[in-house]
């Protein structure tokens, strides 16, 4: 009985956002598209090695999004209890023991604004992020997006750290909302909570991340024009069309150059959407660096799933199954024309050129 309400009231926080999200769901992420659209025409000087055209493409960043695009949360919301959480309270039993569990059900601990934020990138990887960040015992997170810096702003602070989870001393309080890298106003109200926040950005492959941003979006409706379509302003001339949001998001340096404006860069983790696959306790390790833990999740807690294409956790102990991410993970891409594919990259280069100079990694996209 004990395990099985602390695995429960771990989550409660998530049916609050749920519902909250029911009621804004007929208006779905407008502030957001806005808040993509400004950081990325806003941020001066990140594409300094995009040659003559990049004038051209900033002044177009301002433009609105496409209307029909679909910028509703990242992933699909975990269910209440995941296999994750179990195994984070097996891993609490091992490393905090007993009296911390005991401690959780007799409603010790407060509930906190967090201190670590994962802040992007949409499709990115961000919710694989967090669930494999929940295998740690000094880790708490809630499990929806809160969207508090972009949609829910004007509820205010004290609603958002009702959202909290429960922490003990030692503990952070983690969230993840893909949305806020792209959000113009978000680094001035996260850094007015807090300028010690650290924050931690998923990139990807910009090209593979548009398509799969399209492949989310087709899955729910069918109907919407072809990739080829939206990417291009013109395809006789090739001019992209940065005013959608599923190019514009990419655009890495120029967001980044928003951050910066409120944030030191040390304060800022980038993971590789693709070493995340690849690799993932070798990412974790850095992550669990960034935040000063003890690495406790190591190789140990992986396993490569063929069929899905990405890693999962093992089972935890006391399960006969192990925790992968949902159905709607690892969906097949459709096939884009290589003239589109390859139009995308050379649009791409110079920025993400100038992103690897900004952050001092290499990322390996081109």
């Amino acid at each position: 009985m004990l395990y099985s309400c602390v695995g429960y009231c771990s989550t409660v926080p998530s049916l609050v956002v749920d519902s909250y999200r029911t009621k804004d769901s007929a208006s779905p992420g407008r502030r957001t598209e806005t808040g993509a659209a400004a950081a990325a025409g806003g941020a001066g000087g990140a594409g300094g090695h995009g040659g003559g055209n990049n004038a051209g493409f900033v002044s177009r960043l301002l433009s609105k999004p496409q209307p029909w695009e679909d910028i509703e949360s990242d992933y699909d919301e975990p269910p209440v209890r995941t296999a994750s959480r179990d195994l984070l309270d097996t891993d609490r039993m091992r490393f905090g023991g007993l009296g911390s569990m005991s401690s959780f059900s007799s409603g010790a601990g407060s509930k906190k604004l967090p201190q670590a934020i994962i802040i992007g990138v949409k499709k990115g990887g961000t919710r694989a992020l967090l669930e494999f960040l929940r295998v740690h015992p000094d880790i708490r997170a809630v499990g929806a997006e809160p969207h508090f810096f972009d949609r829910n702003y004007d509820n205010g602070l004290e609603w958002y750290r009702e959202l909290m989870p429960k922490t003990l001393e030692g503990q952070i309080t983690m969230e993840k909302t893909p949305s806020y890298f792209v959000t113009r106003e978000a680094p001035a109200r996260i850094a007015a909570m807090s300028r010690k926040t650290k924050l931690i950005v998923v990139v990807r492959d910009p090209v593979t991340r548009a398509i799969s941003d399209y492949t989310q979006t087709l899955s729910k409706k069918p109907d919407i024009p072809s990739f080829e379509s939206l990417t291009f302003k013109n395809r006789t001339t090739g001019l992209i069309d940065t005013s959608w949001s599923a190019v514009q998001i990419g655009i890495y340096a120029k967001h980044l150059d928003n951050w910066l404006q409120h944030f030191p860069m040390e304060q800022l983790l980038f993971v590789s959407g693709e070493r995340l696959i690849s690799d993932p306790a070798g990412e974790l390790g850095r992550v669990q660096d960034f935040l000063r833990l003890k690495r406790i999740i190591t190789d140990k807690h992986f396993y490569f799933n063929q069929t899905k294409g990405f890693p999962c956790l093992k089972k935890a102990e006391g399960s006969s199954k192990p925790h992968c991410l949902g159905k709607t993970k690892g969906r097949t891409h459709p096939n884009i024309h290589p003239e589109v594919v390859r139009r995308l990259r050379d649009f791409y280069r110079p920025f993400n050129l100038k992103f690897y100079q900004m952050t001092g990694h290499h990322f390996g996209w081109d």
